[in-house]
């Protein structure tokens, strides 16, 4: 199973404050230990939201909402990508990650397939298979 794994935005996050080279390191072992457990697929850190944009769909209108955006508990600063046996597992590694700020973490499953039953017909299943063939590996970027 896929897991996203959700870092919330906090105030140091949304004012682009860097972390310390002593909060890298920690962070690069946590990563390093998920590399070498093959549960690492994918994972960054996002600028924040004042340097990003909302684009907001009403019928075929198209409106662009310039960042910053409030809330900003609300808000994503980063993600990593997680193949792992279920959701327990996902929470015991996260229960290892080098945070002690008060940060927040959300962990979703990944939307696989066989979730979405018939409604995923074998033409579309062959369309997500070319889709995902063409997509550049990180080691590839």
């Amino acid at each position: 199973m896929r897991v996203m794994v959700i870092v919330k935005a906090n105030a140091d996050s949304e004012a682009g404050r860097m972390p310390s080279t002593e909060q890298l390191t920690a962070m690069g072992e946590f990563n390093e230990a998920l590399v070498k457990a093959g549960i690492l697929l994918a994972g960054e850190g996002l600028h924040p939201s004042s340097r990003g944009a909302r684009v907001r769909f009403d019928g075929r209108q198209r409106t662009v909402i310039d960042g910053p955006f409030g809330e900003t508990k609300e808000l994503v600063a980063g993600f990593w990508l997680w193949q792992v046996r279920n959701v327990d597992e996902a929470i015991e590694w996260i229960k290892r990650a080098p945070f002690d700020g008060g940060e927040e973490i959300e962990l979703r499953p990944v939307f696989e397939a066989d979730d979405f039953g018939d409604a995923l017909t074998p033409e579309l299943r062959e369309q997500e298979a070319r889709i995902a063939a063409q997509i550049p590996s990180s080691t590839e970027r």
